[in-house]
């Protein structure tokens, strides 16, 4: 006979221990900080806002949908002999309506709300309020940030202020913050919850984000795309500070002239992958840094991107680039080789080098500016700043007034700008 310590518990006591650990669990997740849908930042607020507001459009047809299971399978169960027997039922012009109608209103309000925000929120737009009831000035000067990921780090060029840093942003809240964000070697995202949604960094490329932090905090940002080995360890600090205390952070940074200085030697070396890098401060950053990291021609001797577009538009030099393709090498270890090899040439191929430096600045040049300015009007559900559709007299507008030609929308002037600005490419 066992012992009465040695005896299995009933089952009742097992469950009730699961359900009381579960119980418990739950009440140490409602502690966690749901800093998507409570974010600092106004623009972040705006899409934690659409979040909720699509999931509940959503559970009007999921939670009747999942009502009518339950009450549909107690009902017709088979033990119910009470329950109508119609073996031979096929239609009901009732149901089919309601079935077909909700969720087709649904997709229609889905849509529309999607359409109005997708604009209303770009990320290329510049933002027109700090919060809900404070409009930006006229005369707010936005602060510009320059990011670059690395592998697997961020790098954050100040050029207002000349610093840079190394995993740490710092912004001053309630000023508009324009991110110019690129990558070195391949697709990134940047991504700070609290401040705004994510966007891709790529090589060769600058994307656009503008956002607002309306409440010093503490936070993190960090990569929301898989790039590597050293993806996990790809964070940084992020610090949303007041104006004062901002310009006195800036201002140490560049008096510090003991600290290193972020010049394209110091860059070639902070490039090459490490992990888990800690806070690095620049004193000074070279002038032209960013632009010749977006121009993919950091490396001295290199043609950039840019020039070599312009050469293509002119016909090519045939024979003549080959040496200067080969530098355009997506791999770093063969973009290095070549660079090697060309640092000692020849007569024959110093002759090609100067022939095509020559038809060349040898400077980086700057992506187009794709910004698109913030609507007047702030009405977010009227989709402010779009024009109506024109096929129909809509607000009491008569069909020759909607013929006569209207000014071209801030949208629709920066797609035919950046149109042109790709055809001269």
């Amino acid at each position: 006979m066992r012992p009465p310590e040695s005896r299995p518990k009933p089952r009742h006591l097992t469950a009730l221990a699961r359900a009381l650990a579960a119980l418990s669990m739950t009440g140490a997740l409602s502690a966690c900080n749901t800093v998507v849908l409570n974010p600092a930042g106004d623009v972040a607020r705006q899409q934690g806002d659409l979040v909720v507001i699509s999931t509940l459009l959503m559970l009007l047809i999921i939670v009747p949908v999942m009502a009518a299971t339950v009450i549909f399978a107690w009902r017709y169960r088979a033990s119910n002999k009470e329950a109508t027997y119609e073996p031979d039922w096929d239609h009901s012009t009732q149901l089919e309506l309601l079935i077909w109608t909700a969720p087709l209103l649904i997709i229609i309000c889905l849509g529309a709300l999607t359409w109005v925000t997708t604009h209303l929120l770009d990320p290329y737009r510049t933002i027109g309020r700090i919060d809900a009831n404070t409009p930006v000035a006229a005369n707010a000067k936005p602060l510009e940030v320059e990011v670059v990921a690395l592998d697997w780090k961020w790098l954050f060029i100040y050029p207002e202020q000349g610093v840079a840093t190394v995993n740490e942003l710092v912004v001053p809240t309630g000023r508009p913050l324009q991110f110019k964000i690129t990558s070195s070697s391949v697709m990134n995202s940047f991504y700070v919850p609290a401040m705004a949604g994510q966007i891709y960094a790529m090589p060769g490329m600058e994307t656009r984000l503008h956002a607002v932090v309306n409440k010093p905090i503490e936070t993190v940002g960090f990569s929301a795309n898989y790039s590597g080995a050293g993806f996990s360890n790809m964070r940084f600090a992020t610090h949303a500070v007041t104006e004062a205390d901002f310009a006195k952070w800036a201002a140490g940074v560049k008096a510090n002239k003991t600290g290193p200085a972020l010049d394209r030697a110091t860059y070639l070396e902070l490039e090459k992958p490490s992990e888990k890098v800690p806070v690095i401060r620049f004193a000074t950053v070279a002038p032209d840094l960013y632009d010749a990291i977006v121009d993919m021609c950091v490396e001295p001797g290199k043609m950039c991107m840019s020039e070599m577009m312009a050469l293509d538009a002119r016909g090519g030099l045939g024979k003549a680039g080959i040496r200067n393709v080969e530098m355009l090498a997506y791999d770093k270890h063969g973009r290095e080789a070549v660079a090697k090899a060309n640092a000692t040439p020849n007569a024959a191929v110093q002759r090609e080098l100067a022939w095509v430096r020559a038809l060349c600045r040898q400077m980086p040049g700057s992506a187009p500016d794709n910004t698109v300015k913030a609507p007047a009007n702030l009405r977010s559900l009227t989709g402010a700043g779009m024009a109506a559709p024109q096929s129909l007299p809509l607000f009491g507008k008569d069909e020759q007034a909607l013929a006569q030609p209207k000014a071209e929308s801030p949208v629709a002037v920066n797609d035919a700008a950046h149109s042109s600005q790709i055809s001269r490419n």
